[in-house]
């Protein structure tokens, strides 16, 4: 029975997925069995459409910026969590890690609030650029922790000891040896970024997104197939940063020496 309800809920989970390039292909606008026969067409109208490009290009924008400031930010908390001792570690840390369970429109909401009412700023790429970081440090704290703590604190001393100072301990050292865990970060956060949708959608000025776009799309039925080709490229391209950030997470483990506690995959 065990065995049947993983099965199903897999099955459940990723159906609609496994759907998407066959609608893609499909040479129909109705998305529905019998198929109507074999097509490029839809991949080939994604290459025409300038307003695609204006989305895609800011999503690239907004997921690049808001993915380096977060693993920069998760660089620092991640440090002091695992090398330090002070009064109320633990409750900060908490409340950064709290985006990972609040509901997305909370914050989406209450973001649209601070931002137009109390700081009076216009809904601008930079606004949702600020909301990415908020929920993607998380993440990057949660990988940047492992990369830490399976990194030996003794070879920091040894360096110190040799006369290093700690800015280039950190450099020489520290940085290189945890550097596939910042690379596994960047990526993740560069892939929950480039797919979130509610956040992008309540903060998002007149530069849209590309999964606001891709929602604006749904009004017309006609486009339906080209969506179907634009979701199933995301969907590779997503199981490829992913399966590449959880390849150089285990390397990085391996590297320090480290037990793989788990990850993404």
């Amino acid at each position: 029975m065990l065995r049947f309800y993983v099965f199903a809920f897999l099955l459940f989970l990723y159906a609609p997925i496994l759907l998407l390039p066959v609608f893609a292909f499909n040479s129909g606008t109705v998305i529905a069995f019998p198929l109507d026969g074999f097509t490029l067409d839809w991949f080939a109208e994604l290459w025409t459409n300038a307003e695609l490009h204006r989305a895609l290009g800011n999503s690239l924008m907004v997921a690049g910026a808001s993915s380096v400031l977060s693993v920069l930010l998760g660089l620092a908390a991640a440090r002091a969590n695992v090398r330090y001792r002070f009064p109320g570690k633990a409750a900060a840390l908490g409340l950064v890690m709290l985006p990972l369970v609040l509901p997305e429109i909370i914050v989406a909401t209450s973001l649209l609030v601070v931002v137009v009412r109390f700081f009076g700023w216009s809904l601008s790429l930079w606004t949702v650029v600020a909301a990415h970081v908020l929920i993607s440090t998380p993440f990057a704290i949660a990988i940047l922790n492992a990369s830490f703590q399976a990194l030996d604190p003794a070879l920091e001393e040894a360096a110190i000891d040799l006369g290093e100072t700690r800015a280039s301990t950190f450099r020489l050292i520290t940085l290189p040896l945890i550097m596939p865990g910042i690379v596994a970060a960047l990526l993740i956060c560069f892939t929950i970024s480039l797919d979130e949708f509610i956040i992008a959608f309540f903060l998002t000025g007149s530069d849209t997104t590309l999964p606001v776009y891709i929602w604006s799309l749904l009004r017309f039925p006609k486009l339906l197939p080209v969506i179907m080709a634009l979701g199933t490229i995301l969907v590779l391209v997503s199981v490829l940063i992913l399966t590449l950030a959880e390849w150089n997470r285990r390397r990085g483990i391996a590297r320090m020496g480290g037990k793989d506690t788990g990850g993404f995959l």
